[in-house]
């Protein structure tokens, strides 16, 4: 059985988004279905995206696990967007975490080293 997931950002300023998770994640968004949604693939089949809901906005918060996390935090840095926090859980899992202009946060983790 195929299953696409679509994870989704509530903002407020949708143009602030957009530039903001482009230079989150390195690209501009994958398709972009209307005028108050932008989405991007993570993966095939693994899409996040941001919708215009005001009244919504800053609620989000999703992880996605990468294979290699500190290439990734090295490459959004070269963006110039460093993270708001960094852990390692007691398994050795690190996850960092960024934070959008609205507070919705989107973490990546990884395997121990």
């Amino acid at each position: 059985m195929a299953v696409d997931l679509f994870a989704g950002i509530p903002v407020s300023d949708y143009a602030r988004a957009l530039t903001w998770y482009e230079q989150l994640l390195g690209a501009p968004p994958a398709f972009i279905p209307n005028d108050t949604e932008a989405v991007w693939e993570l993966a095939e089949h693994r899409y996040v995206y941001v919708e215009h809901r005001p009244g919504h906005a800053g609620h989000a918060f999703h992880t996605v696990f990468v294979d290699d996390l500190d290439a990734r935090v090295a490459d959004i840095a070269g963006r110039g967007l460093n993270p708001r926090d960094r852990e390692t859980y007691s398994n050795g899992v690190r996850k960092v975490t960024y934070q959008d202009p609205d507070g919705n946060e989107l973490g990546f983790g990884g395997a121990p080293l």
